[in-house]
C-alpha cells in the first residue's frame, strides 16, 4: 500500500489506537506493524476472526492473556546450549504456564468460534514442563534443595558447618578481651568469610586474617583464627553448591530447548490472538461492524465516522464532560458514478469526509471492523491513492501547487481501474480558471482509467463537472448559515457554495467593504494584464530577496559551525579540569576504572607526592600512575 497515503491519512495513529488495546507486548509489536492488505481470502478471514472474537467477547469469554510475555529470545538462548537464570526459566514457566490456559480457553469455545478454534489448534499444554521449572526453582528464584540429591546434600553439610561456626562465634565474641577491641559487639560477612569489626589500634590482639578495612581506615576487619578453617570449609563447599546449582540450571536449560519448538508455534499463534482480541476490543468499544468485501468496486458507506476523531471527541468529553459526536456520512460509489466531486466553504468538512473514506478503506483492507453501520460496503483496492492538505516542501523548495502537482503526477502514473484515489482541493493554489482547466482534465484522465475517486474542491467551474459527465456525480457538505459551522453532513448529488462573501457579510465585516469585494470580484478579468506586470516584477524582487538570504544563511551556518566547535572546547577542557580535580581528591576505598586494565579497581593506597595510587583488581593490587585512574563517579 502506497506509503505517503499511509502519511497522510494518519495511519500510524490507528496503529497506535489499536495497540492500546493489546494485552501483550507480542500483541503491540503486530499492531504497531498491521498492514492492508489486497488478498481477499486473507482479508475476509481477518475480519470472520475478529466478528468471532467480538462474539466470544460478549459471551464472557475473555482470552486468559495474563503472564504471557515474549520469551522468544530466552527459548533461542536454551535451543543453543547456553544457560538460562533461574529468573529467567520462572519467566518461561509461567509461560508454559499460559499455554496450559490457552488450550483449556479453547475447549470452552462454542460451535460458533470455528476459526478461533482453528487458530488455536496448534497451542499444545505444556504446563507439565512448567511443573518441572516450578519443582526445582521457588517463586523468588532460588533453587530448591530438592532440586538434586547431590544438591540436597552439600546444603545439609553446609548447614551443619554453618552450626559449628555459630557456636564458635558466639565464644569468641563472650570473651570479654576480645569485646574490648571490637568497635561494635556483632560480627559481618565478607564474601563467604566471618569478620570481626577490630580497630586498627588493637590488630594484634586478635590473630586472624584481614579482609578488608573501612574507608578511613580506622576499622579493619578480621575472620578469627578460630574460624580460619571452617571458612576454607564452607568456601568449598559453597563451590560445590555453585557447581550443582548450574547442573540443575543447564539441565532445566535442556528442557526448556526440548520444547523451544512448541513454545515458538504457541508464541506465534497467541500473538495474532492478541491482535485479534485487540481489533475486536477495538470494534466493540467504537461500536465497528464487518464491511461486506467485494471485487466489483461497490463502495457504499453507511453512517461512516472517522476514527480518529471520534476517538478525540471521547477524550474531550472525558476531560471537560461536554459531549461531543462525530456527525456521520453517507457515500456511495461505483453503483451510478466512479468520481464523487464535493464542493462547499473552507471549513474542514470536506477534508474530514475525504479522509474518512480513506481511512475507513485501509482500516478495512487491515482486517480491521470499520465505523460504519451494518451493511456497509468496500471493493478491495489494489492501491488507496491522496494527496490532502498543504504538504509543501520546504527541502525541495516546492510552492504548494508544484507539490500537490508532483503528488498528483505520481498518482496518475500508478493508478488502476481497482484504486481509490483521494484529492483535497483540487486546482486550488494557481489561477482560478487555469485551476478549473487542469482540474478537469484530471477528471477526465481518472474517469478513463476506470478508478473509483472522491475529489474535493471549492473551484466554481469544477462543480458543474459532473453535470456533464454521467460517470460523476456531486456532493457538498452542509453549512449553517446562521451559525457560520459546517453541520459535516454530506449531501449527495448537491454542489456547495464557497459563502465566502456570505460569511464575511455575517461576521459584520462593513458593508461598504463587502460591496466592494464584489466589484473586484466583477473587475478581476479586465485587471488579468496588470497582474502579470505585477508578477514578473514580484518574481525579479524575490530572486535578489532571496539570493540575499541565501548568503545570510551560509553566513549563519558557519557561524553556527564556529560556536559549536568553541563549545565543544570549552565543554571537554571544563571536563578534563573536573578529572583532573577528582583524581587529586581520591581516597581509600573509592572506585576507579583503570586505563590499562580496561576495568573497574577499588583504591588501596594513594600517594600524591609520587602521583601513585594502588589499586586492587581482580586477585591483586597494582600501583599505577595518578593519571591512569578515573573516579567512577566524578564529584
Amino acid at each position: 500500500m502506497d506509503a505517503h497515503t499511509l502519511q497522510i491519512l494518519e495511519f500510524t495513529k490507528i496503529r497506535e489506537l489499536l495497540a492500546g488495546y493489546s494485552a501483550t507486548s507480542l500483541g503491540r509489536e503486530l499492531a504497531n506493524a498491521v498492514e492492508p492488505s489486497i488478498e481477499e481470502s486473507v482479508i475476509r478471514k481477518a475480519h470472520e476472526l475478529v466478528t468471532e472474537m467480538c462474539h466470544a467477547l460478549g459471551q464472557g469469554q475473555s482470552p486468559p492473556f495474563a503472564g504471557l510475555t515474549d520469551v522468544r529470545l530466552l527459548v533461542r538462548r536454551a535451543t543453543i546450549g547456553a544457560m538460562l537464570s533461574a529468573e529467567q526459566l520462572l519467566e518461561v514457566a509461567t509461560v508454559f504456564n499460559v499455554t496450559g490456559a490457552f488450550y483449556r480457553y479453547k475447549m470452552r469455545l462454542d460451535e460458533r468460534s470455528g476459526r478461533l478454534i482453528e487458530l488455536l489448534q496448534p497451542v499444545e499444554d505444556l504446563g507439565p514442563a512448567a511443573k518441572s521449572i516450578a519443582g526445582c526453582i521457588d517463586p523468588r528464584g532460588g533453587v530448591l534443595d530438592s532440586a538434586s540429591p547431590e544438591l540436597a546434600e552439600v546444603r545439609g553439610k553446609l548447614h551443619k558447618l554453618e552450626e559449628r561456626a555459630q557456636i564458635v562465634l558466639r565464644r569468641i565474641l563472650g570473651d570479654p578481651e576480645i569485646r574490648k577491641v571490637l568497635r561494635y559487639q556483632n560480627a559481618t560477612m565478607s564474601g563467604d568469610h566471618y569478620v570481626l569489626p577490630v580497630a586498627m589500634n588493637y590488630r594484634h590482639k586478635l590473630p586472624g586474617v584481614v579482609h578488608r578495612s573501612s574507608p578511613t581506615g580506622e576499622t579493619i576487619f578480621v575472620e578469627p583464627a578460630a574460624l580460619a578453617n571452617l571458612g576454607a570449609e564452607r568456601a568449598v563447599l559453597k563451590g560445590e553448591e555453585d557447581k550443582e546449582v548450574k547442573r540443575v540450571l543447564r539441565r532445566l536449560t535442556a528442557e526448556v530447548g526440548r520444547h523451544a519448538k512448541p513454545l515458538n508455534v504457541a508464541l506465534d499463534v497467541l500473538a495474532r490472538l492478541d491482535l485479534i482480541t485487540a481489533k475486536a476490543k477495538l470494534s466493540r468499544d467504537y461500536a465497528m461492524t464487518a464491511p461486506v468485501m467485494n471485487v466489483e468496486g461497490r463502495f457504499a458507506l453507511r453512517n461512516a465516522r472517522h476514527p480518529l476523531l471520534d476517538s478525540i471527541f471521547r477524550q474531550q468529553t472525558q476531560a471537560d464532560g461536554q459531549e461531543r459526536a462525530v456527525v456521520p456520512i453517507e457515500v456511495t460509489l461505483g453503483y451510478a458514478y466512479n468520481l464523487l466531486v464535493v464542493t462547499g466553504p473552507n471549513t474542514g468538512g470536506k477534508t474530514v469526509a475525504l479522509k474518512t473514506v480513506g481511512l475507513i478503506a485501509l482500516m478495512a483492507q487491515a482486517g480491521m471492523h470499520v465505523p460504519v453501520a451494518e451493511g456497509s460496503t468496500l471493493p478491495i483496492f489494489d492501491q488507496v491513492l491522496a494527496d490532502i492538505g498543504d504538504e509543501q516542501s520546504l527541502e525541495q523548495s516546492l510552492s504548494t501547487f508544484s507539490s500537490h502537482m508532483t503528488r498528483i503526477a505520481a498518482i496518475l502514473k500508478t493508478v488502476t481501474a481497482r484504486s481509490l484515489v483521494l484529492l483535497d482541493e483540487l486546482g486550488a493554489g494557481t489561477d482560478p480558471t487555469e485551476g478549473a482547466a487542469l482540474g478537469r482534465a484530471i477528471l477526465d484522465h481518472l474517469d478513463k482509467v476506470g478508478c473509483r475517486a472522491v475529489v474535493t474542491t471549492h473551484i466554481g467551474d469544477l462543480k458543474t463537472y459532473a453535470m456533464s459527465n454521467s460517470r460523476a456525480e456531486n456532493a457538498a457538505v452542509e453549512f449553517d448559515t446562521a451559525t457560520l459551522r459546517p453541520t459535516f453532513r454530506l449531501l449527495i448529488g448537491q454542489f456547495g457554495m464557497s459563502n465566502a462573501l456570505t460569511i464575511a457579510r455575517r461576521l459584520k465585516l462593513p458593508a461598504e467593504l463587502v460591496s466592494r469585494a464584489y466589484r473586484y470580484l466583477k473587475r478581476r478579468k479586465r485587471r488579468a494584464p496588470e497582474m502579470a506586470k505585477l508578477q514578473q516584477l514580484h518574481e525579479e524582487t524575490e530572486k535578489v530577496r532571496a539570493d540575499a538570504v541565501a548568503a545570510r544563511l551560509e553566513v549563519d551556518r558557519e557561524r553556527l559551525d564556529l560556536d559549536r566547535q568553541r563549545e565543544e572546547l570549552h565543554r571537554q577542557t571544563k571536563a578534563d579540569a573536573a578529572q583532573r580535580a577528582a583524581r587529586e581528591r581520591l581516597q581509600v576505598g573509592d572506585e576507579v576504572q583503570v586505563a590499562r586494565f580496561g576495568k573497574v579497581g577499588r583504591v588501596m593506597r594513594v600517594d600524591l607526592r609520587k602521583r601513585t595510587v594502588q589499586v586492587s583488581v581482580g586477585i591483586g593490587q597494582w600501583e599505577v600512575p595518578l593519571d591512569e585512574c578515573n573516579p567512577v563517579v566524578v564529584p
